[in-house]
């Protein structure tokens, strides 16, 4: 039998058709891949839309069933707590804006099918930050973090509140004022983000990014985090999100255009790069040339893609990618940090252990 492919899951999300068979031989993997990617309930939705459920052996169909079951309760869970924030936050009259998943389900896009949904996660402009805090904690929500200096980390350096927990419904909540963090070397405007969001008529009050944006933030939060562990996931999302806008044909241009009016050049670069190395994203020839120009220079750019291959693709058991994502950690946090903030932060964290 033919070992499998390293874009084996990409392979399959973009043509469910070659693996909905009883001789379909790398079941197995595949599911082990999808699941490591949180992207089985995906794979699934691809399956069900196409009526191909039926065709897929017994086994792998009851491990994908399952995985559509929970995606579909996480997003009722995820209107509940919609409905619940525009309670709490209503009366505040603070204009938010929905980010990632809970944006992709109430834009209707194709990539929230099948989608796992973690947490919600929000922007709101950064004066009004008391305010939403005050009344987010008069709603029942409470920060995670209890230690002053986690507390002085995330209100002084980040770009959010530390992350939020309602006492009864235990939902997680993200406030962010930014997409990077306050001392990052990149510093997109959050204004910009806040001025072109599109409302959502059946959430007063709540919007969504400006599709450009929305590609350029899920690029961003890819690419300039350190934590590699979602980033199968954040590149498929990244595909249908391309596939889905791309069709405009002035969506391409505006996007080049705001990458760098909010300096995020070089995450959009790598996304295009990968999306259509790894899902085959038809990305304009063009519009490769026109994001070049936001590359690194040599020898950055060959060390990226010798981590990025590994990295990007869900086969975390393998020592190369586990070794590409701890790589990406280090880099991930130098982006964030000023190296002399950096020293500081990670002697905090090493005393911290040493007193635990």
């Amino acid at each position: 039998m033919t070992p499998p492919s390293p874009d084996l899951l990409a392979a399959a999300l973009h043509d469910v058709d070659a693996v909905a068979s009883e001789r379909y031989p790398h079941w197995e993997e595949l599911v082990r891949r999808a699941r490591e990617a949180n992207l089985l309930g995906t794979l699934g939705a691809q399956l069900a839309d196409r009526r191909l459920l039926d065709a897929v052996p017994v086994a792998p169909r009851a491990n994908l069933i399952a995985a559509q079951i929970q995606s579909e309760a996480q997003e009722r869970a995820v209107r509940r707590e919609v409905r619940e924030l525009a309670r709490a936050l209503g009366p505040a009259g603070v204009p938010v804006v929905l980010l990632k998943g809970a944006a992709y389900l109430y834009a209707r896009l194709p990539a929230a099918r099948g989608r796992v949904f973690s947490d919600v996660d929000i922007l709101v402009p950064k004066d009004r930050l008391v305010d939403v805090e005050s009344a987010l904690m008069q709603s029942g929500f409470i920060t995670t973090h209890h230690h002053p200096y986690d507390q002085r980390y995330y209100r002084k350096w980040m770009h959010e509140l530390p992350p939020m927990q309602h006492v009864k419904r235990l939902t997680i909540l993200d406030v962010h004022h930014a997409i990077v963090p306050e001392t990052a070397r990149a510093h997109p405007d959050s204004a910009l983000l806040l001025r072109d969001a599109v409302a959502l008529p059946d959430v007063p009050g709540f919007a969504v990014l400006a599709p450009v944006d929305m590609v350029l933030h899920c690029a961003t939060h890819l690419f300039h985090d350190e934590d590699f562990g979602h980033a199968p996931r954040d590149l498929v999302d990244f595909d249908a999100l391309v596939r889905h806008f791309g069709r405009d044909e002035a969506f391409w241009p505006a996007l080049l255009s705001r990458a760098e009016e909010l300096e995020l050049g070089r995450m959009l670069y790598y996304a295009l790069r990968w999306a259509s190395r790894i899902h085959r994203t038809p990305v304009p020839p063009e519009m490769l040339i026109g994001a070049a120009r936001f590359a690194p220079a040599f020898p950055v750019r060959p060390l990226m893609d010798s981590l990025l291959g590994p990295a990007l693709r869900p086969t975390g058991a393998r020592a190369s990618t586990r070794w590409a994502r701890r790589a990406l950690y280090v880099r991930g946090h130098w982006l964030k940090m000023p190296p002399h903030l950096l020293a500081w932060h990670l002697a905090a964290k090493a005393m911290r252990r040493k007193e635990e």
